[in-house]
């Protein structure tokens, strides 16, 4: 079947343009054209699946026939070989490596190390006081897999670093990932900026490296786990080079979903005042006044059902795969080294897997509701083999900061303030702010 091509192409540029300008928009048009669209990124040209019956091919059922795409491609020279962007045997050889990092029993031991920076933050607020929501919990996605990362006293200039630099990284990435290959080397502010983040973030990472190797003690945080590990397979550890790619991955990729979804999450529940009635009543309920603990994030039902939430409709943008032989997708052949694209994004919002896309409804997750969703239709850290690792970590850590701050706060919207939003690879919030108002104790 000849596969329709998406509007608005140009010569060398292909679809960049749109793609830059409207990104969500242009996405979610592309269902009305078919389950599989042709979009070029420059003069490449890639396959976007609309569906979720051919993402959760993509993703899942035919995951082994496929590699990561171009868009990690453009990131592996700044971000290095991590479990983001590596791909066969060393891909599986780094991702048993690093699994026992982020094991339930070792996510439960990070609860008190999220809820104390939590904490920490909301001790600062005054009564009164507007709070760029943004700021602050970017702020504290940092703090929070930084000393996870790092441990507390020892990270800190880590975490000063990583606080500076890691949203460059990231946004300005992500332009250089859907751009041609010579807008990298145009001598333009954004790419030296670029440039000096990824070299201060190295620098200091490996210095932290090397001085843990001289030292030799485990100081039982996720760094000392991946210098520690040893694969059962060949007996080798990991040098220090594959140590600092996946601490940059954990960095770039642990931060930006978990600060996101938190500015979202205070966002959405101020907005809906019958979701912030139930979100406080079961805080109230289940800690009793106490702070929270492992043992309480799955009792916290409901607000877990709002980070699900949040998650469905603040997701990753695209993901992208290579094909390493011809696939059949749906009536599509995708040739042998042909890039396919699947937005996370357009999914969470297609109305013919979530009824009402556009509105904030936790109770969408309930299991009966949740049951019903169709495989590929949600898939806020991936799916498959490529699922994010971290999915457990984050979504912990948004339960208890939710929690730390829903015991002792409300935040309330400035009526005459709207948030803006900037996609680069989510939504990001700009412009958040809301007043602190203490809640009775």
């Amino acid at each position: 079947m000849p596969v329709p091509v998406a509007p608005g192409r140009l010569p060398l540029l292909g679809h960049t343009l749109p793609l830059l300008r409207h990104r969500p928009d242009f996405t979610a048009s592309l269902r009305e054209l078919g389950e599989v669209v042709r979009v070029d990124l420059g003069p490449l040209p890639a396959f976007f699946v609309t569906s979720p019956r051919l993402s959760h091919e993509v993703l899942v059922t035919q995951g082994a026939k496929f590699r990561k795409g171009a868009m990690f491609d453009k990131f592996q020279p700044y971000l290095g070989n991590g479990l983001l962007l590596s791909n066969g045997p060393f891909h599986r050889r780094q991702r048993r490596m690093v699994q026992p990092a982020f094991h339930r029993d070792r996510v439960a031991g990070y609860v008190e190390t999220m809820r104390r920076a939590t904490a920490d933050l909301v001790a600062g607020w005054r009564a009164g006081e507007v709070r760029v929501v943004e700021d602050d919990m970017q702020g504290l996605a940092v703090t929070i897999v930084g000393e996870a990362l790092f441990s507390t006293g020892i990270g800190a200039p880590v975490i000063a670093e990583v606080r500076r630099s890691v949203f460059t990284v990231i946004k300005q990435g992500m332009v250089r990932a859907l751009s041609p290959s010579f807008v990298e080397r145009l001598p333009i502010p954004a790419n030296r900026e670029f440039d000096r983040a990824v070299a201060r973030m190295k620098a200091i990472v490996l210095d932290v490296i090397a001085a843990r190797r001289a030292e030799g003690v485990d100081h039982g945080d996720l760094l000392s786990t991946l210098m520690l590990a040893q694969d059962d397979d060949t007996g080798g550890g990991m040098t220090d080079q594959q140590t600092y790619d996946e601490v940059l991955t954990l960095l770039t990729a642990g931060i930006e979903t978990t600060a996101i979804a938190l500015a979202w999450a205070c966002h959405e529940i101020a907005a809906h005042p019958e979701v912030e009635a139930r979100v406080h009543a079961e805080v109230d309920e289940v800690l009793a006044g106490r702070p929270v603990t492992a043992e309480d994030v799955p009792r916290l039902v409901y607000l877990g059902r709002v980070v699900n939430e949040v998650l469905r409709k603040y997701p990753v943008w695209i993901l992208m795969r290579r094909a390493l032989v011809d696939v059949e997708l749906g009536e599509t052949t995708i040739p042998a080294g042909g890039e396919v694209i699947v937005s996370p994004h357009a999914l969470h919002h297609d109305p013919a897997s979530h009824d009402d896309p556009e509105r904030f409804d936790p109770d969408r997750w309930e299991p009966e509701r949740a049951t019903r969703l169709p495989r590929g239709a949600y898939v806020p850290f991936g799916a498959g083999t490529r699922q994010c690792l971290g999915n457990l970590f984050a979504h912990t850590e948004i339960v208890v900061a939710l929690a730390t701050i829903a015991a002792r706060h409300r935040l309330t919207p400035l009526p005459d303030k709207q948030v803006r939003v900037k996609f680069t690879s989510a939504a990001y919030p700009s412009g958040m702010l809301m007043r602190v108002e203490p809640r009775p104790r």
